[in-house]
């Protein structure tokens, strides 16, 4: 039987869940000023749950927003399989949507840091 959690552990969870759905509303709105479609928001799919799926011309962005100390540590927060289901997922309704039929799908990072603007990288992950 699992022991139930620690009150500190459940402020530190409520905590990290209050700031990651306000990073996730920071790069809605990032996108939306930097002329992004969004078309869907904390997407729950059977491959992954995705933060943002927005759409500009040809390109269909499945947008992965983490809040780190840095860049650096916001790219390496998504791991290579996480990666691969999020591409999947976004492959998976690009094909079941017929508005969207044609369009590249490609993995986005929006990266927040304190103090700092935050930083959409097209692409973060090439090649995969």
């Amino acid at each position: 039987m699992r022991a139930a959690p620690r009150p500190w552990r459940r402020r530190l969870g409520a905590r990290a869940r209050t700031d990651g759905r306000r990073a996730e509303w920071i790069a809605l709105a990032w996108l939306m000023l930097k002329g992004w479609r969004i078309l869907g928001f904390r997407l729950k799919t059977p491959q992954a749950e995705i933060d943002i799926l927005a759409l500009r011309g040809q390109v269909l962005a499945v947008v992965e927003v983490k809040s780190r100390a840095s860049l650096e540590a916001a790219l390496e927060a998504v791991s290579a399989d996480q990666r691969e289901r999020l591409r999947r997922a976004g492959q998976t309704l690009a094909a079941r949507r017929p508005d969207l039929a044609g369009r590249s799908v490609r993995l986005d990072l929006v990266a927040l840091a304190p103090g700092r603007r935050p930083r959409h990288l097209p692409d973060a992950w090439p090649g995969l």
